[in-house]
């Protein structure tokens, strides 16, 4: 009797679990196969991926299973309801449509594992290099960061027009920078470098707003961007990217993806060019910086018979920058002229060499080295003024992942060496604030804890040495609750903390004829944030988007403030007072079933410093080039039977703060009044068209208008160009930091793209 139960209850189990089997192929709109697609039972662990064309059979449907998810990056998730009745089921072609907002992205910056976006108990924003395409002609990193909300370039120079990334109204000092996890880009190649990132080698851009030094240490005070490079073996065989604008601009870009027994790689280059004088505003200075850029990038990823990663990347950088007047620009005179004290320009010679990857150990538990080495040369003159500077920096950091019971545990070691000199007084011996080699040890952990369907809570500390300030804690705490299955409510708290480099605390440093006066050992400044976000999901009437308010308060100590009050110098301390930065931030999106999604942000911010005046009394002054409030607009709607991809952008500023600078009379004496010290709101708007050809679906042809409406700042970003006394830029009342907003006005672009991918052929 117990022999027939038994074989009654194996057929029973058998029939349970085993009944059925559902194949198919997941195509885009345009029936191009998708590669490699997740293909799930809904609420199980049963799944499959489809193969390099798109198909997938996935065996050993449960009789209970009614839905199956069909999912990949870039795409909306489709849901197919199944009938596990029938033996075999065939879908045919399913059509996945583009997921124009992220909402169905995978991320990693915000607690070292991958995770999607909406599970990740602290808040992370993504956007990936096919939404950057999609809207703006990204020739780099800077311009497609454009699109996330609270987040700006802020130009450091108006007449080298170096630049950086602001998070919600920070410095762009205050934010660091990694590649695949990794930070590369100290402080010298904050400035330059983040402009040779090409465009074919980054997979997506990961933003993590607030202070994550608990996770990546020093820089991390205003948050955290990631730079996640691709992954060969989804690339195409071959693609190439060509753009030229009306200012005479040139890029172009070329990627090839091969495969060497188990290794797979990604080889590629980018080229820029710019050598056209252009003066719109009339200040006999060049709008636009003149170069000549080319990045060599390569990535490989070694396929292991355990399915752990080992991957190496490379790049190397090389750029030639200038601008001027006339004459030092026009016919490639700089090269003759750099360092002349007659006519004025500036002249950065740039060489970087990147090594970065990540190697998972052949353990039972999750352990993983993620590595980095890089080397940073600057050559360069700003009018007669020589500034060369060198940095290295040898990075590792070892990390074990492990779950027990509701913990899933994040700790890690970190080591790093760097080297920093340059030829000023901030690394003289004798001033204190300098020391060329440092190795910077570090530990951290941390515990996200899974205390029940709705709360996740995390907590973790990490601890730096450095040699002049000793040991430096860095924790944070975290909290997700989940009110429902549309909606999350997040709340962190944490510190952060910086070591000062005074080239990327402030451009002025170098550039003008100001004098630099350093009163004191500059010492780490510290953060302390707190921050909460509601996010909610919304499904109305076949349409998805999400919802997202964000509050953060930031509070400063040894905040490093420039002092331009004396003319002629720049006098550098640390503030006896505290600074902050509190704000909200409201973003909305909506993707409807028609191909039209749209992107609305806004982000008002107040940065102050506290200070206390002659009479003893407290006074709160804005930190400058932070605006009062921000705004960022996208839409975008695809024309299906034309196969034409429209896309409209704009990005706003409200007043900010200005430094104090005045104009010169006829005499060549300062007038007594300065220029306006708050900026005046403006809006840069931008459109896209994009077009593929039927009869060769790799093929597109892009183009469109930048600052459509030829939008410049009123006033020239440079002051005591008119001295009678001086050569134009050698007045020692030159100064080149009024610059807030765009230099030149509208240009239109023109680009075609072609890609080779097998792969994907019907």
């Amino acid at each position: 009797m117990k022999f027939f139960f038994s074989i009654g209850f194996i057929f029973v189990f058998h029939i349970q679990v085993c009944v059925s089997q559902v194949s198919g192929r997941a195509v885009n709109d345009d029936g191009e196969a998708i590669p490699f697609v997740q293909v799930a039972i809904e609420v199980s662990q049963i799944g499959t991926m489809a193969n390099e064309f798109g198909a997938f059979i996935l065996d050993s449907i449960p009789s209970n299973a009614k839905n199956l998810r069909v999912s990949s990056l870039g795409y909306q998730s489709k849901i197919i309801s199944i009938n596990p009745a029938k033996l075999s089921t065939s879908l045919g072609e399913i059509i996945l449509e583009d997921d124009m907002l992220g909402l169905n992205e995978i991320v990693v910056t915000g607690t070292m594992k991958e995770t999607f976006v909406k599970a990740s108990p602290i808040k992370v924003e993504v956007i990936s290099s096919d939404r950057m395409l999609g809207n703006i002609p990204v020739t780099n990193l800077m311009q497609g960061l454009k699109l996330i909300n609270g987040v700006q370039e802020v130009v450091a120079c108006g007449v080298c027009m170096t630049n950086s990334i602001s998070i919600n109204g920070l410095p762009g000092n205050y934010s660091a920078v990694l590649m695949d996890g990794s930070p590369i880009y100290g402080s010298l190649a904050a400035v330059y470098g983040l402009n040779g990132i090409p465009i074919q080698m980054i997979e997506r851009i990961e933003v993590v707003k607030g202070p994550s030094s608990t996770l990546y240490g020093s820089e991390a005070i205003a948050g955290v961007l990631n730079i996640i490079t691709k992954d060969p073996e989804f690339e195409p065989l071959a693609s190439f990217d060509v753009m030229g604008s009306s200012h005479g601009e040139m890029f172009g870009n070329a990627s090839f993806s091969n495969q060497l027994g188990s290794w797979r790689a990604l080889t590629g280059f980018n080229i820029a060019h710019m050598n056209n004088f252009i003066d719109d505003n009339g200040d006999n200075f060049g709008d636009i910086a003149g170069m000549d850029r080319v990045s060599l990038f390569s990535k490989w990823t070694l396929k292991r018979k355990d399915y752990r990663k080992f991957t190496i990347a490379s790049k190397l950088y090389y750029e030639d920058r200038r601008n001027g007047v006339e004459d030092f620009f026009k016919d490639r005179a700089y090269q003759q002229l750099r360092g002349s004290d007659a006519v004025y320009g500036e002249s950065i010679y740039t060489l970087r060499a990147e090594v970065f990857g990540t190697y998972e150990l052949p353990t039972e538990t999750n352990l993983r080295i993620d590595y980095s080495l890089s080397w940073h040369d600057q050559d360069s003159y700003y009018g007669a003024d020589r500034y060369t500077a060198k940095q290295g920096i040898a990075f590792s950091n070892f990390i074990w992942q492990f779950k027990k019971k509701k913990h899933a545990l994040n700790i890690g070691l970190t080591n790093r060496v760097e080297f920093y000199d340059d030829n000023t007084v901030a690394t003289d011996p004798g001033s204190g604030n300098g020391e060329a080699l440092q190795y910077i040890p570090g530990i951290f952990a941390e515990d996200e804890l899974d205390l029940n369907d709705r709360l996740v809570i995390l907590g973790g500390i990490r601890l730096d040495h450095y040699h002049r300030h000793g040991f430096i804690p860095s924790p944070r705490v975290g909290a997700k609750y989940k009110l429902n299955q549309w909606t999350d409510l997040r709340m962190s708290a944490g510190t952060g903390f910086k070591i000062v480099n005074l080239f990327t605390e402030d451009h002025a440093f170098i550039t003008g004829q100001r004098q630099v006066e350093i009163v004191e050992e500059l010492n780490p400044e510290r953060s302390w944030n707190v921050s909460s976000n509601f996010n909610h999901t919304h499904a109305w009437f076949g349409t998805s988007g999400s919802f997202d308010v964000d509050v953060y308060y930031t509070r400063f100590n040894n905040k490093i403030t420039p002092n331009y009050d004396t003319p002629g110098k720049i006098i550098y301390s640390n503030s006896p007072d505290w600074a902050q930065s509190y704000g909200v931030a409201l973003s909305f999106s909506q993707q409807f079933s028609i191909p039209l999604a749209y992107n609305i942000g806004i982000n008002v911010n107040k940065s102050e410093l506290q200070t206390v005046d002659e009479s003893g009394a407290f006074e709160l002054t804005p930190l400058q080039y932070a605006p009062l409030w921000s705004g960022m607009f996208s839409l975008n709607y695809r024309f299906k039977k034309a196969r034409l991809d429209l896309s409209y952008t704009a990005n706003a500023a409200g007043p900010m703060s200005l430094p104090e600078v005045f104009e010169l009379n006829q005499a060549g004496e300062l007038l007594s009044e300065s220029r306006p010290t708050v900026s005046a709101p403006f809006i840069i708007q931008n459109i896209q068209l994009t077009k593929q050809f039927r009869k060769m679906k790799r093929f597109e042809c892009y183009g469109g208008v930048q600052n459509l409406f030829d939008f410049i700042q009123s006033y020239s970003p440079l002051v005591g160009i008119n001295d009678p006394g001086t050569n134009p830029g050698f007045s020692p009342f030159f100064d080149t930091s009024y610059a807030y907003a765009p230099l030149h006005g509208r240009e239109v672009f023109l680009g075609i793209r072609l890609t080779v991918d097998p792969k994907t052929k019907n």
